[in-house]
């Protein structure tokens, strides 16, 4: 075992491989509390990568109802499991992990500590959906924030792991990491269908193939991504959650790079259960009305809360610099690298190449029309 850097966890930990982070990371921002579950993303990706033979339950993109809803079955709860009960500690600048990760928890002769679902915890995708934490009350039917009674929607793709529990396990070294973008693919000429992968990876995105007897996982869409464009699934997204782009290290933070804005500026995109050790590149602005505050430091760590009065505070007109963030989230289907709040009016986002993508109002125009128009001689009942 190497010792490699996991910031999410302020300090060192164990990994099968030194540390060899790429030029830069492909990354996003999910906004839970704008996601409505269509399972728009979920079909775009299902439609464009995984509708060939074998890969029928594959969902590389899926939308999970929390707190009960899991794919495959209780994934999450079967790791934490059997993770145990884990501490953080405060710092000045943060928190560190005093727990063990899933590498440093491994079984002797095991590279990581991992999990095999069975063939049937996969027959169930809508387990859970829109069902509440608790059973509904009469005393307890009325609306007041946080609610006592909850559910939020976690959309759920591979996280393309600084350190991928997928890469640590496979013996036939067929998973690898590009330099160019931290883009996790399997070299499917490689693989031989052990699927230690699927038992490694704690949030279970990688999928064996019964026909093909191989491994299949999500690519990120990295062709489109090669060209600057969006993943397909981030780009589909109606409720207009998601915010994709380049994230860089909390040493190398550039605050006009949107994603390092959410992530290390203002830090309301959080890791999906950072004491797994992962550190996982996909991040989540947590829900605003959930009154467990455990279950949310359970899924996305010791700051969850401090996300969500960051969030609240931006929502009350107190962070314009923020907001104009969160919109430019769906605005483009162009990777933006920068982006500016000009004048407190209007939020732009700028490519690669310096050029404008998007230019988009803070506020929506409003336009009032009369009730009756002199010129065309109507009457309109629908006047803004």
């Amino acid at each position: 075992m190497a010792k490699v850097f996991n910031w999410q966890l302020g300090r060192d930990m164990d990994y099968t491989y030194e540390a060899a982070r790429p030029k830069r990371q492909a990354s996003a921002v999910f906004d839970t509390n704008k996601c409505i579950a269509c399972q728009t993303c979920t079909m775009a990706c299902k439609t464009t990568w995984t509708s060939g033979k074998g890969q029928e339950y594959m969902f590389w993109n899926n939308v999970e109802t929390k707190p009960w809803g899991s794919y495959p079955m209780a994934y999450d709860a079967k790791i934490l499991d059997a993770l145990g009960p884990q501490k953080w500690s405060k710092k000045e600048d943060g928190h560190i992990y005093g727990g063990k990760t899933i590498f440093e928890s491994a079984p002797a002769l095991e590279r990581v500590m991992g999990i095999l679902p069975d063939d049937l915890d996969y027959a169930y995708p809508n387990r859970g959906e829109d069902e509440t934490n608790s059973i509904i009350s009469q005393e307890k039917f009325y609306l007041r924030m946080p609610q006592d009674m909850w559910f939020f929607y976690l959309p759920r793709i591979c996280n393309h792991c600084t350190y991928p529990a997928c890469l640590a396990a496979c013996p036939r070294a067929a998973i690898y990491k590009r330099q160019e973008d931290g883009i996790v693919l399997v070299d499917q000429a490689r693989c031989r269908g052990y699927r230690e992968c699927v038992r490694a990876c704690p949030y279970k995105k990688v999928f064996y193939n019964h026909v093909t007897r191989i491994s299949e996982k999500c690519v990120l869409c990295y062709p489109a991504v090669e060209k600057g464009i969006w993943p397909r699934c981030m780009r589909t997204c109606i409720g207009k959650i998601r915010m994709f782009g380049y994230l860089n290290q909390p040493e190398k933070v550039d605050p006009e790079n949107p994603i390092d804005f959410l992530v290390h500026v203002r830090k309301v995109g959080l890791p999906l259960m950072p004491q797994l050790g992962l550190e996982p590149n996909i991040y989540y602005i947590p829900p605003v009305h959930v009154a467990n505050t455990a279950f949310l430091n359970m899924l996305f760590g010791p700051n969850a809360m401090r996300a969500v009065e960051t969030y609240k505070k931006a929502m009350a007109g107190e962070d314009p610099e923020l907001v104009g963030a969160m919109l430019l989230n769906v605005s483009s289907d162009r990777i933006m690298t920068k982006f500016k709040v000009l004048g407190g009016k209007e939020v732009v986002g700028y490519g690669e190449n310096g050029q404008e993508v998007i230019r988009i109002p803070m506020k929506e125009p409003t336009v009032v029309r009369p009730f009756y128009d002199d010129k065309l001689n109507v009457y309109r009942h629908n006047i803004t």
